[in-house]
């Protein structure tokens, strides 16, 4: 799969695309590539900061009304887990995959590692350690450090998480790499202690990374492209 630049959700790409993104607007096109159900890579850099939520989570949960007085823009995920406070300069990834892709498997629910594998690679050619962990089980509510699934980590901090989206035909399977994080906001949004779980929560920013969001990017659609791409 070579990366490609320009792609609409009519005529799907079958290539990574590292630019910046709306959120809800990318959350669209990968659904439109899951339904069109061939492989397909995406990464982008977040715009705006919005609060996504799990097909799981009521409209009206207290945290979601807590960002939308605030002006804080929320998005509905058709996948899986909980909120995530998503800022401006985060990434965001996809993979998309046919249900008959042998990489799919029957154990795609559990395949974080295997499914994110490129994820882990392109940070490791900017020099940041990280793998996918068991989730820490902290809070519910918030995706990242609540109980389900896993989470993407590095010794010290978590950096991100992904969540599924699976049909009869397709999987879709995303994430997002948290460039910055307001542990203050997640606290207020979320209703956490101050000094908190928000605490274990890090950002690339803080790891030292050359070249910035952009550079972060491209070494992910780089990596998840040469993962799938066989």
């Amino acid at each position: 799969m070579d990366p490609q630049r320009e792609s609409s959700p009519e005529a799907p790409n079958t290539g990574a695309s590292a630019r910046r993104v709306g959120f809800a607007e990318e959350v669209r096109f990968q659904e439109a590539l899951l339904r069109r159900g061939a492989p397909a890579v995406r990464v982008g850099v977040v715009r705006e900061r919005v609060v996504s939520f799990g097909i799981g989570v009521v409209p009206d949960a207290p945290y979601l009304l807590r960002a939308r007085k605030k002006g804080v823009p929320t998005v509905p995920r058709t996948t899986g887990g909980t909120g995530v406070l998503h800022l401006e300069n985060d990434i965001v990834w996809a993979v998309i995959l046919p249900r008959s892709d042998p990489r799919v498997g029957r154990d795609f629910a559990r395949a974080y590692g295997r499914l994110g594998r490129g994820v882990v690679t392109g940070l490791a050619a900017l020099g940041i350690r990280a793998s996918w962990v068991g989730a820490p089980g902290l809070v519910n509510d918030y995706c990242p450090l609540s109980a389900r699934g896993e989470i993407l980590a590095t010794e010290a901090k978590v950096l991100g998480a992904a969540a599924q989206h699976v049909t009869s035909s397709a999987l879709l399977h995303h994430g997002s790499v948290s460039w910055e994080v307001d542990r203050g906001e997640v606290d207020e949004l979320f209703a956490l202690p101050r000094g908190g779980p928000s605490t274990k929560l890090g950002g690339v920013a803080e790891l030292g990374v050359p070249g910035g969001p952009a550079a972060l990017a491209e070494a992910l659609a780089q990596a998840l492209s040469k993962e799938l791409g066989g």
